[in-house]
């Protein structure tokens, strides 16, 4: 018995040992798998900043031959030729941002150049023939490649030949500046370095990789750089780190390991580490033949694989636990499924219902248009009724005014008649003179009769409301003059300190002058009966107001308002007149037609005794209507 128990603890052990094992293998192929992911990630953000920065200005040098002053200089060399030729290259130069942008001639001579006035690489008469992009070129080929200038700076060099006809005359190059690179370490968050197609470092976060090589270079390599000073004078040592590269075709993705000791490693990328272990990442840069490197420390990999191993170890402990309780898993297992099974029922309900609410909602929305466009032909027809009830008032005034009207001409009618009688028998009897004194009498009562009708006739107009510059103090004067027999009737004493030309409104003179002449009518019938009656109009500026406002006060010295005429008094069919006397509509509509051009009409009691209605209107401001004048 107890050697099946040691037996069977050692066949636990060995399941633990093997399943931390497996773990471990495996969460570390996941998170080298994550970590190679997000790497790559970086790399292709990085591979477009520097193909964006280097290769955009790569058919630059094509161009450089459409300019005649190029042309010119190359076919017939000279210092007027040349001057404007490097005039145009260094506008050139400064528009694209590169370092230099240069023109040789076949013997690879500089023959203009943008930076004629710095010091550079790139000096006019200096010769390059021994440079690949001008032997190149001048084959009749493009080329572009790294190289470090004479004069010491590094650059990504391309030229394209120029044609003269058949025939080359000459090169146009082009040198891209590779400084701003530098910048774009960061994004990688790791040590990082740019390789050219000799294996050489040309661009690292590392300052001590840069011009090292990844590769031994063949001797005959080393000569042919050294004549083309690719490098300049640099010896090229090579790479601090074994790295062993593999390339995938396809993707052009670049992967390799690190080879040597711990120490090595570790002081070769300026980390302090117990255990150098670095993953090496890469991408071939489309058209340059250059390669991106990229070196992620797998520390943090390792560390958590090794978590995960012993959570597995752990996990296989409790292995024969787990078995007990099989039977109870199965069962939770089918619960599940038949949870799955409801689930997916109630959601394919949940959709049904989710579609039928849906076209309800469809439905609802379509009632909705046809209820608002049922609710603007309403507003159309309240707005049109609204229009006739306003004529209506006024033609029910005109008709409260018809026995006045009647009186005021009746008089100038029967002196008509009189004097055309008296001028008709001048006439027979020859005494002309006194037939055309009549006559005159008479035009003069006409023009009297006109001066009555005039007023009556613009208040009766049937318009649509449009506002303009209102002279608040003339429309008081002609709700006035429509009822200056009955104030003279009622002897009422009129107290108007509404001056004309004092004044202007922003607003439709005939709607206020229909509002004025409702307000005067019923303070009017409010002082039938009493023992003193005066009517006082005023005005007055209210700039707090926003727009600023004119405030219009009618007063009257009648009965005043009750508690129950405040609470009704703006209802339709409210009226405190006798029966007969109103339909109680009048105010309804005045305070429409005060809100109709953004006034407003409201009603106290004035101190002492009557009624107090206060007409709000715009004020006019010639700096909202510049092109209106006031109505005169």
């Amino acid at each position: 018995m107890a050697l099946r128990r040691a037996l069977l603890a050692l066949v636990a052990l060995a399941l633990i040992a093997v399943a931390g094992f497996w773990v471990y293998e495996r969460s570390f192929a996941q998170g080298a798998s994550s970590l190679k992911a997000a790497s790559n990630g970086r790399l292709d953000l990085f591979a477009s900043v520097v193909e964006a920065r280097v290769r955009r200005l790569e058919p630059v040098p094509a161009t450089i031959q459409l300019n005649p002053a190029v042309v010119r200089l190359l076919q017939a060399p000279g210092a007027a030729h040349a001057l404007a030729a490097n005039d145009y290259l260094s506008r050139l130069n400064a528009h694209l941002g590169s370092l230099a942008v240069f023109v040789l001639d076949v013997r690879g001579v500089v023959l203009a150049s943008s930076n004629t006035a710095l010091r550079d690489d790139s000096l006019r008469g200096e010769d390059v023939s021994y440079r690949p992009y001008y032997l190149e070129a001048l084959a009749g080929r493009s080329t572009r490649h790294f190289a470090i200038g004479s004069g010491g700076h590094a650059g990504y060099f391309a030229s394209h030949p120029i044609y003269d006809g058949p025939r080359v005359v000459g090169v146009a190059v082009i040198k891209i500046g590779l400084d701003a690179l530098e910048q774009t370490w960061p994004m990688l968050g790791a040590p990082a370095l740019v390789a050219d197609a000799n294996q050489v470092v040309i661009l690292s976060s590392q300052p001590q990789w840069r011009y090292t090589s990844l590769a031994p270079l063949p001797t005959e390599r080393r000569v042919d750089l050294q004549l083309a000073q690719t490098y300049g004078a640099l010896r090229l040592p090579l790479f601090p780190l074994s790295v062993e590269l593999s390339v995938n075709e396809d993707s052009q993705e670049v992967q390799g390991l690190l080879r040597g000791d711990e120490a090595k490693v570790s002081a070769a990328l300026g980390q302090a580490r117990s255990r150098a272990d670095f993953m090496v990442l890469g991408r071939s840069l489309d058209g340059m033949d250059w390669r991106v490197l990229i070196f992620t420390s797998l520390a943090a990999v390792r560390h958590q694989a090794l978590l995960d191993g012993i959570g597995g170890a752990v996990s296989v402990a409790f292995l024969l636990l787990l078995a007990l309780y099989w039977a109870q898993r199965q069962r939770i297992e089918r619960q599940k499924l038949g949870a799955k099974r409801l689930l997916e029922k109630a959601n394919a309900e949940l959709e049904q219902e989710v579609g039928r609410r849906t076209q309800e909602l469809t439905d609802a929305n379509t009632l909705l248009r046809k209820e608002v466009a049922e609710r603007e032909q309403t507003e159309k027809t309240l707005r049109a009724a609204q229009n006739e009830l306003v004529h209506a008032g006024k033609m029910a005034v005109l008709g409260q005014l018809a026995a006045s009207i009647t009186h005021e001409l009746t008089q100038p009618l029967g002196g008509i008649r009189t004097l055309a009688g008296n001028a008709a028998e001048f006439m027979r009897r020859g005494n002309h003179g006194a037939a055309q004194e009549n006559l005159s009498i008479v035009a003069r009562l006409v023009d009297q009769m006109g001066r009555i009708i005039d007023p009556l006739k613009s208040f009766s107009r049937k318009s649509s409301s449009r506002p303009e510059a209102t002279d608040v103090g003339r429309i008081v004067e002609q709700a006035l003059f429509l009822f200056q027999l009955r104030l003279r009737h009622e002897q009422v004493e009129t107290d108007n300190r509404c001056e004309p030309g004092r004044w202007i409104a922003w607003c439709d003179a005939n709607r206020l002058e229909q509002v004025l002449v409702n307000l005067v009518g019923n303070a009017l019938d409010a002082m039938r009966d009493a023992p003193h009656k005066t009517l006082r109009i005023t005005a007055e500026l209210r700039p707090e107001q926003v727009p600023p406002a004119i405030a219009i006060q009618v007063q009257d010295t009648g009965k005043g308002l009750s508690e129950a005429d405040f609470a009704h008094l703006f209802e339709p069919f409210y009226t405190t007149k006798a029966s007969g006397a109103g339909l109680g509509l009048g105010l309804v509509i005045c305070r429409d037609i005060a809100a109709e051009f953004k006034g407003g009409l409201t009603a106290g009691n004035a101190p002492g005794a009557g009624a107090c209605f206060t007409l709000t209107v715009p004020l006019w401001q010639p700096t909202m209507h510049p092109k209106v004048s006031p109505t005169p």
